[in-house]
């Protein structure tokens, strides 16, 4: 099936936007196309600004506006105390308060941007998303992570070569509970990192610490900048480790 067959079907939905690489192309290719496609942005703890930023950035740019929806997601046990399937309740109740928005504006269609590299069983959101009745036209247009990028760039979308980002409750280890504080440090910890000139980078939560996850040709950097990285993290982490497996 290709895009094209599947918004001359259903020329009318609702997507649940995050700003990444697959939703910002499926909303291209989807008012491309004629349909009317209507992004809704989830925000909470689990997302840091620079995304919300990201996805107001690309619907200006195509001339669609943005519902952004607050949600707590900190106030559903079962994704605060970050079970092993914590995706799987945070993406229900993601989709869920989607999914009621969205009906209430009149859409009765609700898609994402899951895409043909996304493997279905190692995914846990990917059951609420099927439970939820969601739609993943990247997927079943069998459309790969590589093959957006590319038709992104060809698009000139901004977010072609953005790197892929997990949200901030995987920085957190799996069973200990999820604290708001934690989600805060990180962000934080994260964006001066970036500030310093290091990229596609994590910063986990570890016994308390924060330890450091950057690609291996940043390694030397972050070794010559020890004591600088030491200080600029200093206000949110007192010890600061660095993993040498790298990202």
């Amino acid at each position: 099936m290709h895009l094209a067959n599947f918004f001359g079907t259903n020329p009318r939905a609702a997507l649940g936007f995050s700003g990444g690489v697959d939703s910002a192309y499926l909303l291209y290719a989807g008012l491309k196309q004629g349909a009317e496609i209507q992004p809704y942005y989830v925000r909470s703890a689990f997302q840091p600004e620079f995304e919300h930023k990201d996805a107001l950035r690309l619907c200006e740019e195509l001339g669609v506006s943005l519902v952004t929806i607050e949600l707590d997601i900190l106030a559903i046990p079962e994704v605060a105390s970050n079970p092993a399937r914590r995706c799987y309740f945070c993406k229900k109740a993601i989709f869920t308060a989607l999914k009621q928005r969205a009906l209430q504006d009149g859409y009765t269609l609700l898609i994402d941007g899951s895409n043909a590299s996304d493997d279905a069983e190692d995914r846990p959101g990917m059951q609420a998303l099927a439970e939820l009745q969601v739609r993943s036209p990247l997927r079943e247009a069998g459309l790969t992570k590589a093959e957006i990028r590319q038709l992104s760039k060809e698009a000139g979308l901004f977010t072609w070569n953005k790197p892929a980002y997990a949200c901030l409750a995987t920085r957190i280890p799996t069973e200990t509970p999820i604290q708001a504080n934690d989600l805060r440090r990180v962000e934080a910890a994260e964006d001066l990192l970036k500030q310093m000139g290091f990229s596609d980078l994590r910063v986990r939560l570890f016994h308390g610490a924060a330890r450091l996850q950057l690609p291996q040709d940043q390694m030397q950097t972050a070794l010559e900048n020890a004591a600088a990285l030491r200080t600029a993290l200093a206000p949110y982490f007192e010890t600061v480790l660095l993993d040498l497996a790298g990202r």
